[in-house]
């Protein structure tokens, strides 16, 4: 049995000045609830009984999940209840769960592979909400007052913000009736967040010098938002862009020309914003022949219909990976739940199906042609120092899109 529950609230709500509170909340959570007072307790609540249970906070949510064995959902339930609505949220746990998150934030900056994502989204989104890192900065994680967090809490983590999506051999009705028992009921009260800005938001090139051996860069353009009539059509061209072993630019960057290791596309996307986004590690002498490569493969999908053979092949790729997710309780959850917190519908597997098969090579190359513009284009780099100078002038697409 999978459970998870999505509160709708994430990184997106918060102001410069309260950076880093959706997740620090997450994290304090744990520290102890009514039910379960200490960290071993709620560890031991599901875990003594051999489930596995975590949480993750995003821009627009916070889902905790938890899998068990199908006898012990109720207890499943309850921790989840209790980690959402009866924390103890004690204040000096709060303050030493400060060191333990600035030390997770240093984790992310000391990995050049998460820190370019880092760059990357301030690059598209700029200083706003969705270009800020999601933990944020060890200076605003130190500064966010106890009683912020507190008042975070009372606003977001309420029985109204909260989706519980659950998989597994138990009846809906009996489903229902463990939510109620372990959360309770009322109304939803989220705060808004701000609109998106206009994409892409921040500077052109982004780029760390660091002592490292790889060079890794992400180069993408603004995407469709979550929900957008061509959202499938946006999946497909991800994949055959750089989602597999498949893809164009794993058999060209990596294959063919050896310029890289490892190297993929994929979509970023929100209520009303988004980003395809490209990302490789390379030797970084060879910065300026990658992004040649990567660029090429950008403008031969806007410029070029999409065999059938391969828009065939790309659309058994996705529809099998997405039946066999459905196989494994904890991705049915997600994918229910994730669709009845954050889209506009909840499809069925069949409904999906079925919007994945409607795409063309036409609309691919259409909505290539829409998004893939030298305009739109952001770059992030973390390479060596005297290595990827004067990039923003490599930064074009062939062909001369506007």
């Amino acid at each position: 049995m999978s459970i998870a529950a999505y509160v709708l609230a994430g990184s997106r709500l918060e102001s410069a000045e309260e950076a880093g509170a959706a997740h620090f909340m997450e994290h304090i959570t744990f520290k102890g609830t009514a039910a379960y007072p200490t960290t071993r307790a709620v560890s031991e609540a599901i875990e003594g009984v051999g489930g596995s249970f975590n949480a993750a906070t995003d821009r627009e949510s916070t889902v905790y999940w938890v899998r068990v064995p199908l006898r012990e959902t109720t207890r499943g339930m309850d921790v989840l209840g209790e980690l959402i609505v009866r924390p103890h949220l004690r204040g000096h746990e709060i303050e030493s769960e400060r060191t333990v998150i600035v030390e997770e934030i240093r984790s992310y900056l000391d990995d050049p592979g998460e820190q370019v994502h880092m760059l990357f989204d301030l690059a598209m989104f700029g200083d706003t909400p969705l270009g800020r890192e999601i933990a944020g900065s060890e200076e605003s994680v130190r500064a966010l007052p106890e009683a912020n967090l507190r008042a975070f809490w009372e606003a977001e983590y309420r029985p109204g913000n909260v989706v519980v999506s659950a998989a597994g051999d138990i009846a809906h009705a009996d489903m229902v009736a463990l939510v109620e028992r372990a959360f309770g009921t009322g109304e939803a009260k989220s705060r808004t967040f701000e609109p998106a800005p206009a994409l892409p938001a921040g500077e052109r090139v982004m780029s760390v010098r660091r002592d490292t051996t790889q060079a890794q860069l992400c180069l993408g353009v603004p995407g469709l938002r979550r929900d957008d009539p061509e959202a499938w059509t946006l999946e497909l061209l991800n994949a055959i862009l750089g989602d597999g072993m498949s893809s164009r630019l794993f058999q060209s960057v990596r294959e063919e020309k050896g310029l890289a290791y490892d190297v993929s596309s994929y979509i970023v996307d929100y209520a009303d914003t988004g980003a395809l986004v490209v990302s490789a590690g390379v030797d970084p002498d060879k910065i300026a022949p990658a992004m040649a490569a990567i660029l090429d493969e950008m403008a031969l999908a806007r410029d070029e219909v999409v065999p059938a053979d391969e828009l065939a092949r790309s659309k058994r790729y996705l529809a099998g990976r997405l039946e066999l997710r459905m196989e494994e309780t904890r991705h049915l959850a997600s994918w229910l739940g994730g669709q009845e917190a954050l889209h506009e519908r909840v499809l069925t597997l069949d409904e999906a199906l079925a919007e994945l098969n409607a795409v063309t090579s036409e609309g691919i190359q259409k909505l290539a042609g829409r998004l893939i513009r030298d305009d739109g284009l952001r770059l992030s780099v973390v390479a060596p120092p005297r290595r990827g100078r004067r990039l923003e002038s490599l930064l074009r697409l062939p062909g001369g899109a506007a």
